[in-house]
């Protein structure tokens, strides 16, 4: 579980601590915690109350950690990454249903464990119709269910899908450039979780995968019109290759472009090509031997994000995920030595 935004919420409750006994008491009884509606938040008296409920959450989650349930838990780091989002969107002044769905999911999860429910649930909901974004990530992290090494990666697996929620919460607000951030901080959570779960069990000889996708400014294709945010992916894929002592079989890359056609009809086969040349002279920079490097390219035909409705610059932005090269480091792990 993360608590990068638990200090905040710890902090700002402090004020209203006296008033968070009541809550609790209500909560206690079954009732539902709920936020005043984003037009009554204007008073200190609806912002104190709306607090001590947070805080009253809050409390529950650390008792049932109290009680001995780990911080590691699934559904315990799912209920906190819920109340975290929630607090986030609320103290941003978000006047969508979000802080309040996700708040409800929080405490859904915090009453099944409470009450000693089996099995607990293990769905993600798209509360607040959320939009469905990095069908990739969700299959990834959906993966790591049922494992072995489930056991260690189970905290960044749940809020690296409550990180995918929000982010299609996002979405649907101001789209891609104000979900950004919340889709970078469910990538890294999905990358940790693999390494997590991977480092969990003994080594055994294996064959994987690490991908990555690395991204264009629009109608670009050199070295300095990679976003920088995306390079990181596959930096952090050859770190982990380092560290991990992995064998590079063979790098696939895959070079697409957005929907927008160039002067004629091939211009956009043409573009994907050149991206993913490009990125392959940056992995070979990296230490990556050329003759391990397979490329292809799929011009427009292959696009993972519509953009339905929008115009102009707002348009190249939606459109950013589509101009990738789609990076597949196929890499093999070694067995362990024999006593």
């Amino acid at each position: 579980m993360t608590f990068r935004r638990t200090r905040l919420i710890t902090a700002l409750m402090l004020a209203t601590a006296c008033a968070a006994p009541s809550w609790a008491q209500q909560e206690a009884a079954g009732q539902r915690t709920e936020l005043h509606p984003q037009k009554q938040r204007i008073t200190d008296e609806a912002l104190y109350a709306d607090h001590s409920r947070y805080q009253a959450t809050q409390d529950r989650i650390q008792a049932l950690n109290d009680g001995g349930r780990p911080v590691r838990d699934y559904h315990l780091s799912k209920a906190q990454c819920w109340l975290d989002v929630s607090f986030h969107e609320y103290s941003r002044n978000d006047r969508s249903d979000f802080p309040q769905a996700a708040l409800d999911e929080s405490v859904k999860l915090i009453d099944g464990m409470e009450r000693g429910v089996t099995p607990m649930p293990t769905d993600t909901p798209l509360v607040n119709d959320a939009k469905y974004l990095r069908a990739d990530l969700w299959q990834r992290l959906k993966l790591i269910h049922g494992t072995p090494g489930f056991e260690c990666a189970q905290q960044k697996v749940a809020c690296g899908e409550v990180e995918l929620v929000h982010a299609g919460n996002e979405f649907n607000q101001q789209q891609w450039r104000h979900s950004k951030p919340y889709i970078q901080m469910a990538e890294d959570l999905t990358n940790q979780a693999e390494a997590l779960a991977r480092q969990c069990v003994p080594p055994a000889p294996q064959n994987m995968t690490l991908t990555a996708n690395v991204l264009f400014d629009f109608d670009r294709d050199s070295r300095k019109h990679m976003r920088e945010e995306s390079v990181r992916g596959a930096d952090e894929a050859l770190r982990r290759i380092a560290e991990e002592k992995l064998r590079i079989v063979n790098v696939q890359l895959v070079g697409h472009a957005d929907r927008l056609k160039g002067p004629n009809d091939q211009y956009n086969q043409g573009l994907s090509e050149r991206r993913a040349q490009t990125a392959r002279e940056y992995l070979i920079s990296k230490g990556i031997a050329a003759d391990n490097i397979h490329y292809e390219w799929r011009g427009d035909r292959e696009q993972v994000q519509a953009c339905d409705g929008m115009r102009g610059e707002k348009l190249r932005e939606c459109l950013l995920p589509n101009r990738r090269v789609e990076v597949k480091f196929q890499v093999e792990r070694a067995a362990p030595p024999r006593p």
